[in-house]
């Protein structure tokens, strides 16, 4: 059944990994988003299923396939959270998926995953309020601005709760 699990990860890796690419937004991108949600609670559900199954390596595999799809596959899930916030679309000025509001988000929101997925697979979940806090202290002075702070909080939100499902894959594969 690990054997599942890895494929599944890898094929959420593949996805995001094109996603990113693409740069998908909009109908596209909710669509992407959901398919790689889907694919991340499928590996979920295997892992789930057969706990304790997987071999050393399939474990030393599935974590970094998880990470990996941690850091590249949340970016389309945040985008598209923010784009069904605002359904009017980028184009909004100051809305909350304008992209001139909170600059290098994508980037940020990469390490942020890859942070807190690392934390949870090494067994150091009060890493979680370390990566926050240094990201809303890297955004702090840009946050008085209400569209920024909706979208920092969206954003945040979502790619918690991605990279969260991400580690807990490999979790459930270890238990």
């Amino acid at each position: 059944m690990s054997g599942i699990v890895l494929v599944l990860l890898g094929v959420l890796v593949l996805l995001s990994a094109v996603a990113l690419r693409a740069g998908t937004d909009g109908v596209l991108g909710r669509v992407v988003a959901g398919v790689l949600t889907l694919l991340l609670g499928g590996a979920a559900w295997v892992a789930w299923a057969a706990p304790g199954t997987a071999s050393t390596g399939s474990l030393v595999l599935a974590t970094v396939l998880a990470v990996a799809a941690a850091g590249l596959g949340g970016g389309a899930v945040a985008v598209a959270v923010l784009d069904a916030a605002d359904p009017g679309g980028p184009a909004v000025r100051g809305g909350p998926s304008d992209p001139d509001v909170l600059r290098g988000g994508a980037w940020i929101g990469a390490l942020e995953r890859i942070g807190v997925t690392a934390t949870l697979l090494v067994g150091w979940p009060e890493g979680l309020a370390v990566v926050l806090a240094v990201k809303g202290l890297g955004r702090y002075a840009e946050l008085k601005d209400p569209a920024a702070a909706e979208r920092f909080i969206l954003g945040t939100l979502a790619s918690v709760l991605w990279a969260a499902g991400c580690a807990g894959v490999v979790v459930l594969l270890r238990s």
